[in-house]
């Protein structure tokens, strides 16, 4: 795959997350309808922060941004659904300005301590942005069958 089909399909995915969530109220947002307990509005919380702000940002831009405010408690603070919409689009802008400048055969930026993330490095950009779009691919499934458990919208039939 190269690097235009990987960041497209990424793109992709980014779409398939926002137009699941489009049009829904802030109640339906944070309504919990699966065993443990999530809402759509904390899903989008994280991949906003936990894939775009932590894996491009932080570990592939070495964002200094990025890298402290992953330190600052941002999930604890309760937030509507609207207002986790657009921070996930603000953390993929972001992300994009970062995808625009490096070169995806270089390694990561920056990696964190194994204290708090006990992983081996990944050898190259390509590899993060894969890990992200998998993450992003996989939580569009969970906000799918979330989002038809609500009103039942379907963004995709299998049939």
């Amino acid at each position: 795959m190269s690097d235009a089909q990987l960041l497209a399909q990424l793109a992709s995915e980014r779409s398939h997350v926002l137009r699941t969530v489009d049009g829904l109220e802030n109640q339906e947002m944070r309504r919990t309808l699966v065993p443990s307990g999530w809402t759509m509005t904390q899903l989008l919380n994280h991949l906003a922060f936990d894939d775009e702000m932590f894996w491009i940002s932080a570990v592939l831009g070495g964002d200094d941004r990025a890298i402290a405010e992953l330190h600052n408690g941002w999930a604890s603070e309760p937030m509507t659904g609207a207002e986790a919409i657009n921070i996930y689009k603000r953390e993929i802008a972001r992300s994009d300005e970062v995808l625009a400048e490096i070169d995806l055969d270089a390694p990561p930026r920056w990696w964190p301590p194994a204290s708090v993330f006990d992983a081996a490095p990944m050898s190259t950009g390509r590899e993060v942005v894969f890990r992200v779009l998998a993450e992003t691919s996989v939580h569009a499934g969970h906000l799918d069958i979330v989002r038809e458990l609500i009103d039942g919208h379907q963004n995709l039939v299998v049939g």
